[in-house]
């Protein structure tokens, strides 16, 4: 009988063991599982960031060669309405405060300063046709240098006119 006693507790350790080490196979099973799912969903997120970014810098356009076929809804380039070009003129005081400012408003490189009659006499001595023309064209003197149109080439002659006559209203009396 103790034989049987000994067995029998020694089939009761070896059962616990067992459902020991399938209860440890279920959770790790199962933890491999969340796991997986986890790598999905981070996976899953990581081609959606990716597409929503190819599609921020996707080209909004696309060129094609001569010989390529278009789409339903595409426009050929000789079809794309062509808008006339607008042209802007640009007021005395905002040709100054875009361009002119950077110098006669502190007088760098020798640019005489908004408010110094003083400095400008001798400009205005020479003529109006000159100084538009030094204005427009450049100039490099003893007192300092102009680049010309005061280094914005995309200004017109008037603008730069306008620009010129309206630092010289500006003067003191």
């Amino acid at each position: 009988m103790q034989h049987d006693e000994q067995h029998s507790s020694t089939f009761s350790s070896g059962t616990i063991g067992v459902i020991f080490v399938v209860i440890v196979v279920v959770v790790l099973y199962q933890f491999a599982a969340s796991l997986d799912r986890f790598t999905a969903t981070v996976h899953d997120r990581e081609y959606e960031v990716h597409d929503t970014v190819a599609d921020r810098v996707r080209p909004f356009g696309r060129v094609k060669l001569p010989g390529e076929e278009h789409g339903p809804g595409e426009l050929k380039v000789d079809e794309v309405p062509q808008a006339e070009p607008h042209a802007t003129t640009l007021s005395g005081p905002q040709v100054f405060n875009e361009a002119c400012i950077v110098c006669h408003g502190n007088g760098i490189g020798g640019a005489p300063m908004l408010n110094d009659r003083a400095a400008w006499e001798s400009r205005i001595a020479q003529g109006m046709d000159t100084l538009y023309r030094h204005a427009i064209e450049g100039y490099t003197g003893s007192t300092g240098y102009m680049p010309p149109k005061g280094a914005r080439l995309d200004l017109s002659d008037a603008e730069v006119n306008a620009a010129v006559d309206y630092m010289l209203s500006q003067l003191p009396n």
